[in-house]
């Protein structure tokens, strides 16, 4: 066929234009990611069996773990694949929220498509409905978490996140990521850090052992034979705890058997020299990133020195972090401001773990760590990213400390009353606010699904409970056996949703989905390099 843009790009450019080329295989392909992710919404969601292109085996419904493994080639899926990880990284949490609801913004535009709406005129309603929606979520705040140190108040804050990952775990370890968060929470919340809280996974045991430590852990063992010390001064190595050796080569001749025992025997005077002047500045804890020589093992245990190599560099600025340390790049005695300080180290056995417990005064440090137990990684791996999920949240709450009801009376409520507002529209957009207001129904209904329940009749349940502003609280009772009995009180249930969280999903969700719609053509270039060269054969072809 003729092609009238042959003289304009280079041969091997592909175009597609129109309504049916490109509008509808976009709004196609991000329907099918968002059915991937949709399933494994709410805490019954199922779990996702992913194998990368390294082979390594992923088994979670944890959505940011499967949009990060999934290689989506599509560019409008690509498009909704960035929405989340833009929301994985400033909020940390509602990933899922924002699959599923860009696609279900698209397949409700796909039905105005063919009803004949042009798609400026879904654009401008569903820009109109996005702005509604936002004003109606601030009505619709029910709680607030007035002080970010009440463990109460945070403990129902973080239940619900951590229900969608862990559902029955909640009640241990909403307390444990409460009191973890309000340890290292400074005094201006703004700068509070994710990073101070670290988690451990040691298997072995059932989850419900996992416990909480103020201060650091690594899994490791100190060198030499001391295992246990009570308010130890701390000196931080980046360079090897050995003897020095210069940079450049160089050749020491030896004659006979005397020049050998001086020279063995400076070299021992020198580490000595140097280990007694770290031991001397009153230092008791050496802690090196690099290799520790047998001589400087040995002064060490003269000098009643504890030992311990840690060769990760994140490891060694943590190890920093929690004893208040300065590394240092050169093997001496420590001042006063490059020495650190912990309350008490300990060499324990978790299982058949050998960990290494950094215990930080009252009023001391912000590193707390959560130790994880599990019979696998898998399992270990995913209660890590819910605990993630919600230490994340605590950081949303420095934001904005408003909270909404969870268990999707949030979305039945936005439907309800999106509806109504159509109603009072003019014009075509007036289908178009319509349709948004519907997508929110997805929630409600896939959480009801996913927990085997009639979705249809629980949504009728749900409109009922909601109309006329009845109980604007009013979420799927996942536990419920009828469809009937599957309405409850949010609010009464303490199942609470992050206000930040939500907002920045539904604005990322609606943003993606117009990105979508106001593409008309797609034009490929030819891939980078020549043709695959041709197969060789023998020489006797």
């Amino acid at each position: 066929m003729f092609n009238p843009y042959s003289n304009l790009f280079k041969s091997g450019t592909k175009l597609l234009k129109g309504v049916n080329e490109v509008t509808q295989r976009n709004i196609e392909a991000v329907k099918k990611l968002s059915q991937i992710t949709r399933t494994s919404l709410g805490p019954n969601g199922m779990n996702k069996m992913v194998i990368n292109h390294l082979g390594k085996l992923f088994v979670t419904h944890d959505a940011a773990t499967i949009m990060q493994e999934l290689e989506v080639i599509h560019p409008a899926a690509k498009m909704v694949v960035m929405a989340s990880e833009s929301q994985e990284k400033e909020v940390g949490d509602a990933t899922n929220l924002v699959v599923v609801m860009a696609g279900e913004f698209l397949l409700q535009a796909e039905n105005l498509l063919r009803m004949g709406l042009h798609t400026s005129d879904i654009i401008e309603g569903y820009e109109k409905a996005s702005k509604m929606a936002y004003s109606i979520l601030d009505e619709l705040v029910c709680n607030t978490v007035k002080d970010l140190k009440d463990q109460k108040l945070v403990e129902n804050a973080l239940r619900s996140s951590i229900a969608s990952k862990q559902y029955g775990y909640e009640d241990l370890f909403a307390p444990m990521v409460a009191k973890a968060c309000i340890q290292v929470c400074p005094k201006d919340a703004t700068k509070f850090n994710v990073d101070n809280i670290r988690v451990v996974k040691i298997p072995g045991g059932s989850v419900s052992k996992s416990t909480i430590q103020k201060g650091f852990i690594l899994t490791r063992k100190s060198a030499g034979s001391i295992k246990h010390l009570n308010k130890a001064k701390v000196a931080v190595f980046g360079c090897p705890l050995d003897a020095s050796s210069t940079e450049t080569k160089s050749t020491i001749v030896l004659n006979n058997a005397e020049d050998l025992l001086a020279y063995t025997k400076s070299e021992e005077q020198s580490i000595n020299k140097v280990i007694k002047a770290i031991a001397d500045s009153g230092v008791t804890l050496v802690v090196t990133g690099g290799t520790i020589g047998d001589n400087a093992l040995h002064y060490c245990e003269r000098y009643k020195l504890m030992v311990m190599k840690v060769p990760s560099k994140f490891d060694l600025r943590r190890v920093c972090r929690a004893t208040g340390a300065r590394v240092m790049v050169r093997l001496g005695a420590p001042t006063a401001e490059e020495m650190g300080y912990i309350e008490n180290i300990d060499v324990k056995e978790i299982g058949d773990t050998h960990v290494t417990v950094f215990t930080q005064a009252e009023d001391q440090g912000d590193v707390s760590t959560i130790i994880v137990r599990g019979s696998s990684s898998g399992i270990m791996d995913d209660v890590e990213r819910a605990i993630d999920d919600s230490v994340n949240v605590y950081k949303a709450l420095t934001k904005s400390s408003l909270m909404l009801p969870g268990a999707g009376a949030t979305e039945l409520e936005l439907a309800q009353r999106l509806s109504k507002y159509a109603g009072e529209c003019k014009g075509l957009d007036q289908y178009a606010v319509q349709k948004y207001g519907t997508s929110f129904e997805i929630i409600p209904r896939t959480l009801a699904e996913n927990c085997g329940l009639n979705a249809t009749k629980v949504i009728t349940a749900l409109n009922v409970a909601h109309s006329k502003g009845k109980n604007p609280n009013a979420g799927v009772a996942i536990e419920a056996e009828q469809p009937e009995d599957a309405v409850m009180d949010a609010v009464e249930e303490n199942i609470f949703d992050s206000y930040f969280a939500k907002r920045r999903a539904f604005e990322l969700s609606t943003r993606v989905a117009l990105e979508v719609l106001r593409v008309d053509q797609i034009i490929m270039a030819r891939r980078a390099g020549g043709p695959k060269p041709p197969k060789m054969g023998s020489r006797d072809a």
